[in-house]
């Protein structure tokens, strides 16, 4: 009875360091963002009109990252492994569009009657190609590794990015008469895309409604990211959750043993795990460069680290939480931006990463041993 009531008194005097260590982290995170904090709500106080146009801005963004991140969330859910090659796959998809656009010989001065449908033919090739890409760096650079340590396959997937950012710098020196010289003169510098989609104010109606005081600013390109980018993101969702081979991907997802006992091919399930998310990252690669107007062989490695951080911010593996994820880091990043300075967006980002991964350290929607995809 004494040995027992010492040990209960011993169990009553653990000190809790885990709840000690976060307390303490939140404590200098909210130190460190306290004082331009209280200035950025000052800010979006006296003129939320500037707010408004910011929280599009990011919705935009966040549209085309969770794009990107579904690539990386796809892929974990089913293989746990960290494709960093993926943002490269965007990248190939961005020039690839580019050069599609060069080729077909669009401009601002194409009507729309052509334009439109060109640009879906496009998205559609583009699609088609970086998925069938994706499929290939998996058959051939990480299939035999599949069941090597971890780090084999990681390796090999930081070769494959830098060997793909190669590809897109050799391919900056392109110059057939077909492309138009839609890659410019320096194979280094950005390309330029031409201004396809409609920079139009869509709400400039309203002016005469609130009056000349009314700002806020919703360019037609804008919309038309955000529509098709989640228009891609719902029929992603909808196909994993309501086919026989998205049921096949849960499976795989869920234990890939088991799965494979109950009959399912589970190489063809991951191969169509890489052909989705490299049919995402293409879709991302062509609205970036419509919406920005520039794509650069190096564009991959910030892209991807963005996504990558969506993907885990919202539970790596959960395909709504790649979403979730890709929205708040768009709409984070759109604030700081404006608000505190873009040299200090990263640090904001991954700073917030940190608090959350803290108290939730399978991500917002990420549950342990729970189902991934």
């Amino acid at each position: 009875m004494a040995t027992q009531s010492a040990r209960t008194s011993a169990g009553q005097r653990t000190i809790p360091w885990v709840w000690i260590s976060r307390i303490g982290i939140v404590i200098f995170f909210v130190l460190f963002l306290l004082v331009p904090l209280i200035g950025v709500v000052q800010e979006m106080i006296a003129n939320p009109q500037l707010l408004a146009r910011q929280l599009i801005i990011g919705l935009t963004n966040g549209a085309y990252i969770a794009l990107i991140a579904m690539g990386y969330t796809l892929v974990y859910g089913i293989v746990e492994m960290i494709n960093f090659a993926h943002g490269e796959v965007y990248m190939i998809g961005a020039f690839l569009a580019l050069t599609l656009v060069g080729i077909f010989d669009l401009t601002e001065k194409t009507p729309y009657s052509i334009r439109v449908p060109m640009l879906l033919l496009i998205l559609v090739i583009t699609m088609f190609c970086t998925a069938m890409l994706n499929v290939a760096i998996e058959r051939l650079a990480y299939r035999r590794l599949r069941n090597a340590s971890k780090l084999a396959p990681l390796i090999s997937a930081i070769g494959v990015s830098f060997v793909l950012q190669n590809a897109g710098l050799l391919w900056g020196y392109l110059r057939f008469p077909a492309m138009h010289g839609i890659m410019g003169n320096n194979a280094v510098a950005p390309k330029s895309f031409p201004s396809l989609l409609p920079n139009d104010n869509i709400l400039e109606g309203l002016t005469a409604v609130f009056g000349e005081n009314f700002k806020i600013r919703l360019a037609g390109k804008d919309l038309i990211v955000v529509i098709v980018s989640v228009s891609l993101l719902i029929a992603l969702y909808l196909f994993i959750q309501r086919t026989k081979l998205g049921k096949a991907m849960r499976a795989t997802a869920q234990d890939r043993s088991a799965a494979e006992l109950m009959g399912i091919d589970v190489n063809r399930t991951i191969s169509l795990a890489f052909l989705l998310g490299g049919a995402m990252a293409g879709a991302a690669g062509l609205l970036v460069g419509l919406y920005n107007g520039t794509a650069v062989f190096t564009m991959g490695f910030t892209a991807g680290l963005r996504s990558f951080t969506a993907a885990v911010l919202g539970g790596i593996g959960n395909i709504a939480g790649a979403m979730l994820g890709g929205l708040l880091i768009g709409l984070i990043s759109a604030l700081s931006d404006q608000y505190l300075s873009a040299k200090w967006t990263n640090a904001v980002v991954f700073g917030i990463l940190v608090i959350i991964l803290v108290f939730r350290p399978m991500g917002l929607l990420g549950e342990e041993g729970g189902q991934k995809a």
